[in-house]
């Protein structure tokens, strides 16, 4: 049992190591520069992202702005809002509604295609809890529907 803890231990700390290695090599933008590239890009520092821990903050703007806003993403603002705002009803996260909705709303959406993508979640969500809570297996459910 002791090696066997060993070996764990010892294949947690190879892991850690081996992501640890290309984040240190890649110079992240400071978080004085994080801050100057949040205010170019949205006029002011929000304050969520001030409060956030300054060790991680340039990773998570980055992953943020490159979801958001790279020209080569593939879905449109409103789709990503309405998406957005369907996963925010379920967790449910107040702010996020808010924001998803204001946001999907000035790329376009409709309340009738902001109410449809709340419910389409609720839909999904209605469906994996019976599915899940009734066990039904998961072979069977795919070759109902033509799957392999």
């Amino acid at each position: 049992m002791i090696m066997k803890l060993t070996y764990l231990a010892a294949a947690f700390a190879a892991s850690i190591l081996a992501f640890a290695a290309p984040a240190e090599a890649q110079q992240m933008p400071t978080p004085e520069q994080t801050y100057s590239d949040v205010q170019a890009t949205y006029g002011f520092v929000p304050g969520y992202v001030k409060a956030y821990p300054k060790s991680a903050v340039a990773g998570a703007w980055a992953f943020s702005k490159g979801l958001a806003m790279d020209s080569s993403n593939k879905l449109d603002p409103k789709v990503k809002s309405l998406i957005n705002l369907a996963v925010a009803a379920q967790i449910p996260c107040q702010y996020c509604i808010w924001l998803e909705t204001s946001l999907a709303k000035k790329a376009g959406a409709t309340d009738e295609e902001v109410a449809e993508a709340v419910v389409q979640a609720a839909y999904v969500r209605h469906w994996s809890t019976v599915l899940n809570g009734l066990q039904v297996d998961f072979e069977t459910f795919k070759a109902d529907f033509g799957g392999e």
